[in-house]
C-alpha cells in the first residue's frame, strides 16, 4: 500500500521535472494534479525526532554552509508543483486563500472552529495537568472533560501582550495562507477557574523536576499580562494525533513512506520565507514545526495512520524582543552570526549603513516591528533555514500571489483575535498592509502576476493581480496576447479587460483538426514575464481545455 502511495508521489515528481525540460506538447489533456495523497495509510508510527536548539543553530549557521561550500547544488524548480503552476493539496499544504474566497469571519476562526475555550465557566472548571514552569513563555496546560487539552502560555517578561496576541494573529494567517497550524487564542479570565492537579510536578530546562504547587502557579500567573483585574494568557488547543517532533527543513523522514520528496524542494517551505518575512517570524526553524501522527483508530496502538506537519510557536512575530539590544534591533535583518555580512563590514572598513542602525522602537508592544526599512528580498530569519535558501523566484511569486488577496479586511480581522487595544491594532494593521506591498511590488513585477486563469466558452480569462492589489495603475490598454500553434507563425489575439485586473483573451479555433495544440501568451505590459497557457482546441462548438500554466 505504500508501495502505491509512492508512486503516485513519484508521478507528481516527473510531472514537475517534466514540465521543467521543455517542449511544447509536455501538457497532457488529463486533469491536473491538484492533490497529492500523501496520507496513505502505514504501520508502524515513525520513531519520536528530538532536535536540539543548540546544534542545530550551529550547524545551519557554520557547519552546513561549510560543507556545502564547494557543492555544486543551485536551486532548481520546486519538485511539488503542478501542471498550474500551483502546490497540490497534502499533509503539508491545504489550498484556501487564493483559491476560494475566505470572509473576513473565516479568517478569524482559522483553525479553531468551534473548539476554543470558555471563560464563562464555573470555578474549578480548568484542571491543570501539566506544568511549564520556565522558558521564554512559562505556562500550563488545562483538561477540560469534553473539550480537550490547551496549553496556556504567558507574554515574556518586559513585553505585555505581544506575543500572546502575536501567535494568535500569526496562527491564523498561515492556516488562512495554508498551512496546518494549532488554534491558539487569547483569553482573558479568573484564575478561580483555575484547580490544580495533586501532587504535580514540573521539569524545569536543567532537567529538575519541582513541584508544581499554588505557590508556583500563583508566581505564573503575578508575571503574565494583566487587564481589568483579569489574567491574559495564549491558549494553544492540542494537536490531534501523537507528536514526532519536528520535522527538518531538509531531506525527507526516512520511516515515513509517504515523504518522498526532498523537503528543501517542497514550494510550500520555500515560498514559507516570504510569510515569515511579511510577519517578521525570524524564529522559524525546525523546533517550532511539529509532525504529528494521526491514527486511524486513536484507541487502537497498532492502529495505521499517517503523518501530518505543522507549524507552530510563532509568539516571536511582531516585534519580539532579547536581552541583547544589538540582536533586537538585528532580527529579520541579519542573523545571529551572519558571516556574509561581517565580510563585507571587514572590507569596507564598516562604512556601510545598516538598516537596524537606523531602527526604532515603536512602542512597549511592537518594539521595532515596522514597515520601514523592509526589503522582503534582503529579509533574514534568526540562522540559515535550507529550504529557504533554495527560494527561487517562482516560489516567491507563488506566495506573493496568494498574499495579494488578504486585503485590509482580511488583516483586520486575522489582527482582531489578538485582542490589541485600538491603538495597537491600528498601528499593527497599517504595518502589516505596507509590508505586504512592498511584497507585492517585488515578486508581481517580473514573473506573471495573472491568476485564476480558467477558459470561459472560446476566451481564456484570468485576473491580473499587479493591478487588482494596486501594484500598478489599473488600466487596461497594456495588455497584449499572441496565440502559437506548432509549426504555426504566432498570431495576435484580442484582449478584453475592464478595471480590477480582470481579462479575457478571444481564442479562436484551428481550420485543420491536427492542430489541437495551442500556446496562448499574454503580456500585462508590466511583468517582465508572460503568461504561457497550453490548451487543446476541441473543435468548434466544444470549446478549449486548459491544460497547463508556465510563468517563464
Amino acid at each position: 500500500m505504500a508501495f502505491s502511495r509512492s508512486l503516485v508521489s513519484l508521478a507528481l515528481v516527473l510531472a514537475s521535472v517534466l514540465a521543467a525540460c521543455g517542449g511544447s506538447d509536455r501538457f497532457s489533456v488529463r486533469e491536473p494534479f491538484k492533490r497529492d495523497d500523501d496520507e496513505h495509510l502505514f504501520y508502524p508510527a515513525p520513531e519520536e525526532y528530538v532536535s536540539p536548539f543548540v546544534w542545530d543553530g550551529a550547524n545551519q549557521l557554520v557547519f552546513r554552509p561549510i560543507s556545502r561550500f564547494l557543492a555544486v547544488d543551485p536551486a532548481g524548480r520546486a519538485i511539488n508543483v503542478n501542471e498550474f503552476d500551483e502546490v497540490p493539496d497534502s499533509s503539508w499544504f491545504t489550498n484556501r486563500l487564493g483559491t476560494e474566497d475566505m470572509t473576513p469571519a473565516e479568517i478569524m476562526d482559522g483553525p479553531c472552529g468551534d473548539k476554543v475555550l470558555s471563560v464563562d465557566e464555573p470555578p474549578g472548571t480548568w484542571v491543570i495537568d501539566q506544568g511549564k514552569p520556565n522558558g521564554a513563555n512559562p505556562g500550563f496546560r488545562v483538561n477540560i472533560p469534553g473539550l480537550g487539552k490547551f496549553l496556556l502560555k504567558a507574554d515574556p517578561d518586559g513585553e505585555p501582550e505581544r506575543a500572546t496576541g502575536a501567535t494568535a494573529i500569526a496562527t491564523r494567517i498561515y492556516h488562512a495562507v495554508g498551512y496546518f497550524a494549532p488554534c491558539d487564542s487569547v483569553v482573558h479570565f479568573d484564575p478561580k477557574l483555575l484547580t490544580l492537579k495533586p501532587g504535580l510536578m514540573a521539569t524545569d530546562n536543567s532537567g529538575v523536576a519541582k513541584a508544581f504547587d499554588q505557590k508556583a502557579l500563583d508566581k505564573l500567573l503575578s508575571h503574565a499580562s494583566h487587564r481589568d483585574g483579569l489574567v491574559r494568557m495564549g491558549a494553544s488547543r492540542w494537536l490531534p494525533g501523537k507528536p514526532l517532533g519536528p520535522y527538518r527543513y531538509e531531506s525527507t523522514r526516512d520511516d515515513d513512506p509517504n515523504d518522498i520528496i526532498d523537503h528543501e524542494d517542497r514550494r510550500e517551505l520555500r515560498g514559507g520565507r516570504i510569510l515569515a518575512a511579511w510577519l517578521n517570524h525570524f524564529d522559524s526553524r525546525e523546533q517550532n514545526t511539529m509532525d504529528v501522527w494521526v491514527a486511524q483508530n486513536k484507541d487502537d496502538e497498532r492502529s495505521m495512520g499517517f503523518v501530518r506537519h505543522y507549524i507552530l510557536d510563532l509568539g516571536d512575530c511582531f516585534g519580539s524582543v532579547w536581552a541583547w539590544e544589538g540582536i533586537t534591533r538585528r532580527l529579520g535583518h541579519a542573523y545571529y552570526l551572519d558571516f556574509p555580512y561581517l565580510a563585507e563590514d571587514f572590507v569596507t572598513l564598516g562604512s556601510i549603513e545598516r538598516p537596524w542602525e537606523r531602527a526604532k522602537r515603536n512602542g512597549p508592544i511592537f518594539n521595532y516591528f515596522s514597515a520601514r526599512d523592509f526589503d522582503p528580498e534582503a529579509w533574514r530569519g534568526g540562522y540559515p533555514n535550507p529550504a529557504f535558501q533554495r527560494m527561487t523566484e517562482a516560489d516567491g511569486a507563488w506566495m506573493a500571489r496568494i498574499l495579494a488577496h488578504f486585503d485590509a479586511a482580511k488583516v483586520s480581522a486575522a489582527v482582531s483575535v489578538g485582542q490589541y487595544t485600538e491603538t495597537d491594532s491600528r498601528y499593527l494593521e497599517q504595518t502589516l498592509l505596507a509590508r505586504r506591498f512592498a511584497i507585492l511590488q517585488r515578486y508581481l513585477g517580473r514573473l506573471s502576476p495573472i491568476s485564476h486563469v480558467s477558459v470561459v466558452g472560446d476566451q481564456l480569462c484570468g485576473v491580473d493581480l499587479a493591478r487588482a492589489t494596486g501594484v500598478v495603475p489599473d488600466e487596461t490598454l497594456t495588455f497584449a496576447a499572441t496565440l502559437h500553434r506548432p509549426d504555426k507563425k504566432p498570431a495576435p489575439a484580442r484582449v478584453h479587460a475592464s478595471q480590477g485586473g480582470k481579462l479575457c483573451v478571444e481564442l479562436s479555433h484551428a481550420e485543420d483538426p491536427a492542430d489541437s495544440y495551442l500556446n496562448a501568451e499574454i503580456r500585462n505590459g508590466y511583468a517582465s514575464g508572460p503568461l504561457r497557457a497550453h490548451l487543446h482546441d476541441l473543435g468548434a462548438g466544444q470549446g478549449f481545455r486548459l491544460a497547463g500554466i508556465e510563468r517563464p
